[in-house]
Order: structure tokens, then C-alpha cells, then sequence
């Protein structure tokens, strides 16, 4: 039996040799790299952690003792040594094992945290509720990593801890100069100067900012030595004060693929060979593969064209702008707040900015686009990758709620493209907007051929119209191919109907308004949450204006959806055509009372 089959549970460290312990990091490097290569997942992030996780559990013991990931991401070798070896060729597939911390998984997961730079706000927080409680006995660590500590949050929580000298919380820094991409900025360079600093007992000669603030700092140590990491916690946990343990890690660490990846050390990886690290089958072209074409082209055209990015240089397709026109791009790092404030100062200062975001992340920036971009009526364009449902990172990443909430901004213009044409398309007419901000958002999904419309009316497209329909099918984005293949199911029924897409989803079209009160139903088809989607947009202003028709949106409940392929979580919400038909179906029965024909309507 090997050493990692006989580790049940974080005590089962206790006890184990040096040379223990060394084969144990190896067996689990081994698994990871196994286990993640036939399901996908985050490879690079935890075989970094290895080492430094087996020393955490050695020194703390949770559950008694909290340790909070930051990103969850990094969390695989937690699980592992909590007791969910055995769960692993589940993986981030439906009903399995989450990509990150799951408080239903373990009590030894306490936040499901897979926003980066938040687990030390929430590390502030759990010791001040101990001290409160007398719970003296408990002690809060918190693993981030150098890259989140370009996030404001942790700023704002570091201001808070360094300012209770007496209350002990230990931060385990893993630092190794990189979130995907090499970490950027001023403190970046200030841990370089500590990496570079000689590793050892004694504190680096040089200054931190850390102590500056009011912390205690132990380190350099390497990270990769579970009895150096060991005795630093020890030392830490020892002052009774706030502490950053500052641990220097190897992305990838252990294994060459990762290691030699220079874009981000397999960060995260589909089914892959494991021995190469390479992709088992050829991908399909993409949504974010089309936007990078696309703002390629678009800057080559234009140079008050630029891009920020919140260290997604490669997730977000900026990289071949970056390497097209490297003095046009701008890496803030984890700063979604940043990020949209600073592309306000470049419109201010005559540029078009588009910021390429993750759609969950988005919500980060709420109050800056509207105050500092909407208010002022800049022309900044945000580009919002893996919108609506994300697939296998589960509830944190399905980005479900920006179509929801981004529309009460004044005087935005948010767009969905129905595929790749309407995609570069839209893009251009966001970047041409001169008078306040632009979104365009898409799925993280391979695309469809494109859909050819009919004609087009106002702002939106015809793309089936029969004269003698009963409905009217309103499909947002991506959804327009399940639309129209229900649409010609429930051609087979005697219903026909006609299909449209709003292209611009905010504000209002008049002109979708006007056709949308010409019919009887209205079915908005959206891959977002029902609470202030465009069904219920359309159906308020439909009834202020006196319609009778009957307008009803068909979309994601208001819920944190698990993980699952994209697929799976939009059919098992009627999302894909024969659920789309059904509904069709059952709204004008119920609105009927009896058998519906295209006669009755």
C-alpha cells in the first residue's frame, strides 16, 4: 500500500520521518498529475503547494485550527490530505468533487473562496470572532498567494490586521512570482528583493513593507522543504501576533511540463497526456480565440484603441495584442476596481480602453463603472469572458449575474453575440460608442457556424419569421441555436413562431418593444439569472405601455448553480432545444386552457 493510500486524515502526518514525508510530497505530485490530467482542473497552482500544505497540517490542526485558501484553486492537496483521495476521478464533474473549497465536501473547508484576494479579510475577521468568544485556543491561517496580493482587498485587510498587534493570525505567503502570468507592479518587485534576499533562521536585512504595516515577517524560507516550512510556522505561531510566513514556491513544481510552460505553468489544463502535458485532442476555435482576432484587428486600425487587463493576459485573449502593440496593453494585476478606474483616466485622456474581464469577476468593478465611467459618460468597453454558465469551476465562476445587474447602469450599452460574426461585429460598434460605457459578453465555449438573419429592424435581427406565428421567441446570445431548432419542433406541433435576436440586450430596443406588443406571447430565452433579466425588462415595459401580451422570461433560477459541463446545467434547466419547445408549449396552454393552434391565436 503506498504512503499517500494510508493518509486518511491530517493527524495521519503526524508521526511520519523526514524521508516520510519526502516520498509523501512525491506520491501526491504522482496523483495530481494523474487524476488531473484525465479530468482537467488547476495542475500548475497545486503541485506548487505540495510541501507547504503537508507543513500546515503538521503544525495546525484543523479543523480546530481554520485554514483559508487563497484562491481556492490551490486547494487539491488540502483535500487530498483531508480524506478525499478517493473522490478525485470525480473531479469538477457533475455531482463530484468541487475544483475548490466546499463546505458540503469537509469540515475542513470553512470559505468556499474562489474570488482571489479575500482570505485575508476573512482570516481578520474569523480572529476577531475568536477573540470575542475566548476561543483563544484557535488559530487562523491564511494561505495567499503573491499574485492576490496585487488585489486591493488584501490591502484593506492587511490595514486592519497590522493594526492589532495582539491578535494572532498567521499568513502563509506562497509566493512564486506569478498568478497566471508573472506578477505585476511595485510590490511584485519588492518580494523579488526578498526572494533574492539569503534564505534562512534570521529576518532579511532589507526592510519590509509587511513590517511597516505592523506585522512580524519570517522568511524566506523555501517552500518546497517541509521541515524549514515547518519550523517557521512554529516560530509564527509562537509570537501570538499577526505574521507573514513568506514561503517561495515553484509553480509547477516536480513536474517539466508545467515548469517549462511559459505561459502559465498549466495553470489549468484540460484532459491532457500526462506525459507531455499537451492536450489529448485538437481544440475548436472559441469565443475568446474570436475576440482575440478581432481586437487584433480592430487595433491595428485604431491607435486610441488599448487594453487593460487584471493579470488575465492569456485566459482573456489579450496576449497576441500585447505582443502586437506591447505599449497598448496594461496589466493591473488582481484589481477588477483598479482596472475599470484607471481605463475611466485613459478615456478621460482620450484613448477607447476595453478591459477584458472574467464575467463572475465583473461584479468586482460594479461601483466603478458606474460612478467613475457611467457618471462621466466615458467611452470604456469591458469584454466579459465566461458569461452566463461557466461549466466545471461550479457556483463562484458561472458568470450569471452581470446581464442582470450591469443593465440598471445608466446611458450602458450591453451586448450578447448570438455567434462569431456577431461577435466582431458588435465588438467594433461597442469601440465606435463615444458617449458612455460598452459590454459585450460571451460564453467560455467553442462556437457554432454562424446564424444569418432574415433582416434586421432596429437594433435586433429577424432570423425565422413566419406571418402566422403564435409567439415570439426572444433568444439572447449563444441561445439563438436551440431557439430556432426548438422553434422548428414546434413547428411539428402546429405552433409556429417566429425568432429574433435583441443583439443589444440594454437598454430597450423601441423597435423590439413594438414587435414584442404585436404578439400574444413573448418568450425570452436567456443563460442568465431570472431576477432582473431582459424577460422581465421586456415584460414591465410592455405592461406601462398597456400591452396585453403575455411576456415571460425562461432563464437560470436566482441560485448558485453547481459544477457541471455547460451543457448538463443548461438542459438540465431547459436551456437547449427540446426544453425551450416544452415551455413554449406548456406557457400557451396554460395561457389557453386547452389545446393551442396556430388557428386558436
Amino acid at each position: 500500500m503506498s504512503l499517500l493510500g494510508r493518509i486518511a486524515g491530517p493527524s495521519d502526518l503526524h508521526g511520519l520521518s523526514s524521508t516520510a514525508l519526502a516520498v509523501l510530497a512525491q506520491e501526491i505530485r504522482a496523483f495530481l498529475i494523474d487524476k488531473v490530467s484525465s479530468t482537467g482542473g488547476h495542475l500548475g497552482p497545486n503541485l506548487g503547494v505540495v510541501e507547504l500544505t503537508i507543513a500546515a497540517h503538521r503544525v495546525f490542526d484543523s479543523p480546530r485550527d481554520v485554514l483559508l485558501f487563497d484562491t481556492g484553486h490551490q486547494a487539491y492537496v488540502h483535500k487530498i490530505l483531508t480524506g478525499r483521495c478517493a473522490e478525485f476521478d470525480s473531479l469538477r464533474q457533475a455531482g463530484g468533487l468541487s475544483g475548490y473549497p466546499s463546505r458540503v465536501e469537509s469540515v475542513h473547508d470553512v470559505i468556499e473562496n474562489s474570488h482571489a484576494s479575500a482570505a485575508l479579510s476573512y482570516a481578520d475577521g474569523l480572529a476577531k470572532a475568536f477573540a470575542l468568544r475566548g476561543d483563544t485556543h484557535r488559530r487562523v491561517v491564511a494561505i495567499v498567494g503573491d499574485g492576490a496580493l496585487t488585489g486591493g482587498m488584501c490591502w484593506e485587510a492587511l490595514n486592519n490586521i497590522g493594526a492589532a498587534p495582539d491578535r494572532p493570525l498567521i499568513i502563509m505567503l506562497n509566493d512564486n512570482g506569478r498568478s497566471y502570468s508573472p506578477t505585476v507592479g511595485g510590490f511584485a518587485r519588492h518580494l523579488l528583493k526578498l526572494r533574492q534576499s539569503t534564505m534562512g533562521e534570521a529576518q532579511v536585512a532589507c526592510p519590509t513593507l509587511f513590517e511597516d504595516l505592523g506585522l512580524a515577517y519570517l522568511g524566506p524560507v523555501d517552500g518546497h522543504d517541509i521541515a524549514d516550512v515547518e519550523n517557521a510556522l512554529r516560530r509564527a505561531a509562537q509570537l501570538r501576533r499577526p505574521v507573514v510566513v513568506h514561503c517561495v514556491t515553484r509553480k509547477g513544481n516536480g513536474y517539466p511540463p508545467a515548469e517549462l510552460d511559459e505561459t502559465d505553468c498549466l495553470h489549468t489544463v484540460g484532459v491532457i497526456d500526462p506525459s507531455t502535458g499537451r492536450p489529448r485532442s485538437v481544440g475548436r476555435p472559441t469565443w475568446t480565440s474570436v475576440f482575440a482576432q478581432e481586437i487584433i484587428a480592430i487595433g491595428a486600425e485604431r491607435a486610441d484603441v488599448v487594453c487593460v487587463t487584471a493579470a488575465m493576459l492569456h485566459p482573456t485573449g489579450l496576449s497576441g495584442f500585447a505582443t502586437r502593440f506591447p505599449h497598448r496593453i496594461f496589466d493591473v494585476g488582481i484589481a477588477e476596481q483598479h482596472a475599470v478606474t484607471s481605463a475611466a483616466g485613459l478615456a478621460i485622456g482620450g484613448l477607447h480602453p476595453v478591459v477584458a474581464l472574467y464575467a463572475t469577476f465583473a461584479s468586482r468593478a460594479f461601483d466603478q463603472l458606474l460612478m467613475d465611467v457611467a457618471l462621466h459618460q466615458l467611452p470604456v468597453t469591458l469584454v466579459l469572458d465566461r458569461a452566463g454558465v461557466t461549466g466545471p469551476d461550479g457556483p463562484s465562476h458561472h458568470g450569471m449575474w452581470d446581464a442582470c445587474v450591469l443593465p440598471v447602469v445608466p446611458g450602458l450599452r450591453l451586448a450578447a453575440p448570438r455567434d462569431c460574426a456577431q461577435l466582431r461585429e458588435q465588438l467594433r460598434e461597442a469601440v465606435d460608442v463615444a458617449d458612455g460605457p460598452t459590454v459585450i459578453r460571451y460564453p467560455k465555449a467553442t462556437t457554432g457556424p454562424d446564424i444569418p438573419a432574415t433582416r434586421r429592424i432596429g437594433q435586433y435581427d429577424i432570423l425565422r419569421d413566419d406571418p402566422a406565428a403564435v409567439g415570439l421567441l426572444i433568444a439572447v446570445g449563444p441561445l439563438a441555436a436551440p431557439c430556432l431548432a426548438a422553434a422548428d419542433e414546434l413547428a411539428t406541433h402546429g405552433v409556429p413562431v417566429t425568432v429574433i435576436d435583441p443583439r443589444w440586450i440594454a437598454p430597450l430596443d423601441p423597435a423590439l418593444l413594438t414587435l414584442a406588443g404585436a404578439h400574444r406571447l413573448v418568450l425570452t430565452v436567456e443563460d442568465t439569472a431570472t431576477t432582473g433579466a431582459l424577460g422581465g425588462r421586456i415584460a414591465q415595459a410592455l405592461a406601462a405601455a398597456g400591452a396585453d401580451t403575455c411576456a415571460a422570461t425562461f432563464a437560470l433560477p436566482s441560485q448558485f448553480l453547481p459544477h457541471a459541463s455547460r451543457d448538463q446545467i443548461l438542459r438540465a434547466h431547459g436551456l437547449d432545444a427540446t426544453g425551450i419547445a416544452t415551455a413554449v408549449l406548456k406557457r400557451l396552454t396554460s395561457t389557453h386552457r386547452g389545446k393551442v393552434t396556430a388557428k386558436e391565436m
